[in-house]
């Protein structure tokens, strides 16, 4: 998931924007609700973190190169029994 320090600097800079001033009445109140409605967008987007990406995409490589391999070794067998049926 999310990191909380990304929804916490996220909407610390969105408080920046606007106020644009020294700390106003309300500010912490607004602070936390732009955190609670930039968590829950990112909750139902379900975003995943780059760390998280990378290992799946490893997963991934590793799958699709023991698919090719098979592919291969059965494309052989094939041959072998072609072969052996001529």
């Amino acid at each position: 998931m999310i990191n909380q320090k990304l929804i916490d600097g996220l909407s610390d800079q969105f408080a920046q924007l606007m106020s644009g001033q020294a700390q106003l009445p309300g500010e912490e109140m607004m602070k936390e609700q732009v955190s609670a409605i930039l968590q829950g967008t990112f909750n139902r987007l379900d975003l995943v973190t780059r760390d998280e990406f990378d290992a799946q995409k490893a997963v991934l490589m590793r799958t699709r190169e023991k698919v090719e391999q098979l592919e291969k070794t059965l494309a052989e067998l094939e041959q072998k029994l072609t072969e052996r049926d001529a």
